[in-house]
């Protein structure tokens, strides 16, 4: 792949293989909710306002408690870093992600996407039917980017947080699925009401 190769039709999907920085090239497009798989251009359905309401909910509630140079958000695209840069690259757009200040800087100054190297937590809300793509295939993807710590939320009755975190090369290990509050010292103190995640029935 060469620079001088086009990208598509505008307002279709590029017929080939892209790499993470030719995604980002794209920027928003009029296909839907987008990510890069193996340089495979993904369309999916948009979350639904449940979804996004658990998500805005969960950010408020960890604004306060990040500590200095650290912010979270909602909705972004992640180059994964698992392909060589001139490569078919991955990315992916969690629902959340809670990052350095110093990678915010450098996207704004230089362009480009943030990488899995700036990412100190990412947070997946699971949607009907992405159950096995947020406990087996993104928790490997993650993984495998060296992201430390890896949540995945579950809005079914009761609202449940799976904390997943890197254990040397054996990938992410976890303890078990908590209810009602999260709470944890790494790699920040942090409490988390998961009960409104949801609202009131």
């Amino acid at each position: 792949m060469t620079a001088a190769e086009p990208l598509g039709v505008p307002g279709r999907p590029p017929a080939r293989l892209l790499t993470a920085a030719e995604y980002a090239q794209l920027g928003e497009t009029g296909w839907g909710y987008t990510e890069l798989l193996d340089g495979r251009i993904l369309v999916s359905p948009s979350p639904s306002p449940k979804h996004n309401m658990a998500g805005l909910t969960l950010a408020m509630q960890m604004v306060p408690q990040l500590p200095e140079g650290l912010r979270v958000i909602q909705d972004v695209d992640i180059d994964l870093g698992l392909a060589p840069a001139d490569q078919p690259g991955w990315v992916r757009r969690p629902d959340l992600v809670v990052i350095d200040t110093v990678a915010l800087n450098r996207v704004d100054r230089d362009g480009g996407l943030l990488r899995a190297a700036d990412v100190l937590i990412v947070v997946e809300i699971v949607s009907p039917g992405s159950g096995r793509l947020d406990y087996v295939i993104k928790r490997d993807e993650y993984a495998d980017a060296g992201i430390p710590h890896y949540w995945i939320v579950d809005l079914d009755e009761p609202v449940s947080l799976l904390d997943c975190h890197l254990a040397e090369d054996f990938g992410y290990d976890y303890s078990g699925t908590i209810t009602a509050v999260f709470t944890t010292s790494v790699p920040f103190p942090l409490r988390l009401a998961l009960d409104v995640l949801i609202g009131p029935g």
